[in-house]
């Protein structure tokens, strides 16, 4: 059988046959919640530049904050009177929103950039305002002003709009307003690396540098970059790839107008959020990458992404969804006999140099809930269990489930176990009583903790006549039981009855071992007593 060959391979492998030397690039304006949508592109940038590395290249790997661009328009997390004023205006120019960031766009970049750490994606970071500012852009600014009516004919064969007589490859910052998509281009010099210009919304008129005045529209300065950093492979969404986009019109300027050859194009599908559809930071459709990295291991986050082709859309949720996406990662990481394949997805998964519990996250909801928060608890539960670790690791897990808890778990999923037996033991048949006697002397004849197999094995073991606990039981019982009533669901449901209080749980070896036996043996026997 052919061994299937991992996306990000296939994506460095052509990129190797193309160049010598592989520079990865990717970007995302910091205009808003920079959210699991976004982190797609980023991780799928990583993934490739991981995959050239193993191969034995020693590629570039940047990542572009976007911050020179306008504020668009006053979103729905911000103030109508504190940012109607600043609409225009450069997001890295203006206040932010909570007054402990240098600017508006790092308020809302920095938190990123710690989330791509934990995550293990080491870019080097790149800001535009500072690259336009130490004047990186000015040979292609002078280049597309020079070559303007070339730029606009491209844009109008390949978007089919006709480009207005007024419009310019250059967007200067209005000195008067502040605005950087108001003002209009008059002229320029190409000698003093000036820009002439006229503002309609606040009547000025001046000069600006090319060295920070101001900044290339988003068609021309994606081919500019391309060229000033030697960009060889770049993901980006399918808005940018669609047909007459700004991956085609990037495609003819970076080869006719900047003489470079355009990227490797890496197109990735939208990540939708439940039943709300794609996330958008302008729309408040979004669940950050920061908050769900306070409840999800990193690895989680990486694997949804390694898991799935870019071209293939991903739905997520950070309900049960959730839950059952980290189960997924630990059982193929944990996979005794993994094809290379699964192995490969895995080394992807990896948060690099950063320590993970082995604690399967399921579990840990369980141990969390048993021990009722209590960190300290939950340390002697998980050492109980097996997972001989160092506290701060299980701490760390357990404040992530927490939050999962808190934020994002559906009701079925949370529970509480009762301080006393239950009222709700009373409606226990004769049966379930003498199930929960037998089974309490199970757990005393057993003389230790048992393992999640040793209490599944024994609840199982009630269907079989020549089993001890059958045999124990039938006597609680005071004779033989009828055989409709041998059924191991009611015995699950009589464990969840004399512990929560309700007919069902969370699985009941994990459940079960969260306990000491001591305690469980008293409280079998007391629920087994138990009459109104």
């Amino acid at each position: 059988m052919t061994e299937i060959t991992h996306w990000a391979d296939v994506v460095a492998e052509e990129a190797m046959t193309k160049n010598k030397k592989n520079v990865i690039s990717t970007g995302i304006t910091p205009s808003g919640h920079i959210h699991i949508g976004n982190m797609r592109e980023v991780l799928t940038a990583d993934a490739v530049y991981c995959a050239l590395k193993s191969k034995g290249e020693d590629p570039e790997f940047y990542y572009i904050a976007d911050n020179y661009d306008p504020l668009r328009k006053v979103y729905p997390f911000l103030k109508e009177e504190d940012y109607a004023q600043h609409v225009g205006k450069p997001i890295s120019e203006i206040p932010c929103p909570c007054g402990h960031h240098k600017s508006y766009a790092d308020h809302f970049l920095e938190p990123f950039i710690a989330a791509m750490e934990t995550l293990g994606i080491r870019p080097e970071v790149l800001k535009t305002d500072e690259l336009y500012k130490a004047g990186k852009f000015v040979d292609a600014i002078k280049t597309a002003l020079k070559n303007r009516d070339e730029i606009a004919k491209i844009l109008e064969e390949v978007s089919g709009k006709e480009v207005q007589e007024d419009w310019s490859p250059f967007n200067p910052i209005c000195e008067g307003c502040g605005r950087i998509n108001s003002a209009k281009v008059t002229g320029f010099d190409e000698a003093e690396e000036t820009i002439s210009y006229e503002c309609p919304a606040c009547k000025t008129s001046g000069k600006v540098s090319m060295t920070g005045g101001g900044k290339l529209t988003w068609r021309v300065e994606w081919p500019a970059k391309w060229k000033i950093l030697g960009v060889t492979a770049e993901p980006f969404g399918k808005d940018h790839a669609s047909s007459g986009g700004s991956y085609d019109s990037g495609i003819r300027i970076s080869r006719e107008v900047f003489r470079h050859e355009p990227p490797l194009p890496i197109v990735y599908e939208w990540i939708m959020l439940g039943e709300k559809g794609a996330m958008s930071s302008s729309s408040g459709v979004v669940v950050s990458i920061s908050d769900m990295l306070d409840v999800v291991p990193p690895e989680a986050l990486r694997f949804l992404i390694m898991k799935t082709r870019p071209e293939k859309h991903i739905k997520f949720d950070p309900g049960q969804p959730l839950l059952n996406l980290v189960d997924e990662y630990e059982r193929l990481r944990d996979k005794e006999d993994p094809s290379m394949f699964e192995e490969r997805i895995v080394d992807l998964s990896k948060s690099k140099d950063v320590k993970q519990s082995k604690i399967p996250f399921k579990q840990m909801v369980t141990i969390y809930q048993v021990a009722g928060g209590d960190l300290n608890k939950i340390d002697v539960i998980a050492k109980r269990s097996g997972f001989d670790e160092d506290p701060e690791m299980i701490n760390q897990m357990a404040r992530n489930v927490g939050l999962w808890l808190e934020k994002y778990a559906p009701p079925f999923a949370k529970f509480g176990v009762k301080d006393t037996v239950p009222v709700q033991t009373a409606s226990l048949t004769d049966t379930q009583r003498a199930f929960l006697n037998a089974f309490a002397d199970e757990l005393t004849a057993a003389g230790k903790e048992l393992g999640p197999e040793d209490i599944q094995r024994i609840v199982y073991e009630t269907k079989e006549p020549d089993s001890d606990i059958f045999k124990k039981m039938t006597e609680y019982a005071g004779g033989e039981i009828p055989a409709e009533e041998i059924d191991t669901k009611s015995f699950f449901t009589a464990i969840y009855t004399a512990l929560l209080g309700q007919p069902s749980g969370p699985k009941a070896g994990w459940f079960l071992t969260s306990f000491d036996n001591d305690f469980l043996v008293q409280r079998f026997k007391e629920a087994a007593e138990y009459r109104p």
